[in-house]
Parts: structure tokens; C-alpha cells; sequence
């Protein structure tokens, strides 16, 4: 069974860091470009950031380029985001899922609320 579990968030105040991890299990994701997103209360999920399968090529939304870094390390199949300078616009629940995304992939996601 193929799921990716997210942790690492948790309640800080703006300005402060948080790094979140996607461990995958059931399956390699090393061939697989990947992918974080995040959902805020009442709206959309939106996407924040994504990695190619061998971690050279990197894409940000514009609302996180500059405080956000992706990574990933294959040999734990784990997808990292590394987030600074947070602001309490980033709060929302945070996702991981492959590139192109796939639907029984999402998984419960974890909570970053920012406070000002």
C-alpha cells in the first residue's frame, strides 16, 4: 500500500522556521519528480513547490520563492520542506503528493499555523 505521510508542523510565530517531511512507503519515489502543496481554511489547494527526481530541477510559487527550499533525499524516500521567514498568510495544512499528482496519494497532511 503506497502512502506518504507528512509531519513536522506545528504553531510558531512569523518570522520563525519550520521543515516538513513527506516519508513515502509501499513504493520508490526516485523516479518520480514530487511535489508540496497546501490548503488554507476555506480555500483552494494550492501548489507551493516541487522537485525533479534527481533534485536538480526546483519550482516555487511566487508567494514562497526566496523563504522556502525544497529537497529530497532518495535514499530515504523522504521529500523535505524547509520553510523561514514564515508569515501568517503560509498558515494552512501542508501536502506532499507526486508530480504529476495522483489522487489516493494524498495523505492526512500537516498543520503550519503562523502567528503574528
Amino acid at each position: 500500500q503506497v502512502q506518504l505521510v507528512e509531519s513536522g508542523g506545528g504553531l510558531v510565530q512569523a518570522g520563525d522556521s519550520l521543515r516538513l517531511s513527506c516519508a513515502a512507503s509501499g513504493r520508490t519515489f526516485s523516479n518520480y519528480a514530487m511535489g508540496w502543496f497546501r490548503q488554507a481554511p476555506g480555500k483552494e489547494r494550492e501548489f507551493v513547490a516541487n522537485i525533479g527526481w534527481s533534485g536538480g530541477i526546483r519550482y516555487y510559487a511566487d508567494y514562497v520563492k526566496g523563504r522556502f527550499t525544497i529537497s529530497r533525499d532518495n535514499a530515504k524516500n523522504t521529500v523535505y520542506l524547509q520553510m523561514n521567514s514564515l508569515k501568517p498568510e503560509d498558515t494552512a495544512v501542508y501536502y506532499c503528493n507526486s508530480i504529476p499528482t495522483i489522487n489516493y496519494y494524498w495523505g492526512l497532511g500537516t498543520q503550519v499555523t503562523v502567528s503574528s
